[in-house]
């Protein structure tokens, strides 16, 4: 079978694509730089994880990517400033800064007590799956930091 199948059932519309894994839902990923990001379909919400927040301490600045830039893996799109230092904020993916949370920037302390929900910092809209299947999953994101974190 080659290519992509799909069927209408009144206005949705089902895809199958062979031997890969199509993200429907939520699923999240994290990055070695200890930045999570929370898919749904082609969105990632992105944000530090309770891991990073810890290690920085209070939050007293936040700067968070402008909407409509492009950005990369790696590339710097903002940074979080604590009491103990600074941190550049990387976008996981390619794609296209489609909001941002000026939440955090007005009220910084969200970050350090819901770092991995309301504490998000931007969503990110992406098309590499590629990318996606290349970043952490909790365990090793856990591995990573020691599964005592």
């Amino acid at each position: 079978m080659i290519g992509v199948l799909s069927r209408r059932f009144g206005q949705r519309l089902f895809a199958t694509i062979p031997q890969r894994t199509i993200l429907r839902g939520y699923v999240t990923k994290y990055t070695e730089s200890h930045e999570w990001i929370k898919i749904d379909k082609n969105i990632g919400t992105v944000g530090i994880t309770d891991y990073a927040q810890k290690e920085l301490g209070d939050i007293v600045y936040v700067e968070v990517p402008e909407v409509g830039i492009e950005t990369e893996p790696d590339t710097p799109v903002g940074v979080v400033e604590s009491v103990k230092s600074t941190s550049d904020i990387y976008s996981p993916l390619t794609g296209e800064i489609v909001e941002a949370n000026q939440n955090v920037v007005n009220k910084t302390k969200l970050i350090n007590t819901a770092a991995e929900s309301d504490g998000w910092l931007f969503k990110v809209k992406f098309s590499s799956q590629e990318e996606v299947e290349k970043l952490l999953d909790e365990k090793q994101y856990k591995d990573l930091i020691g599964n005592d974190h």
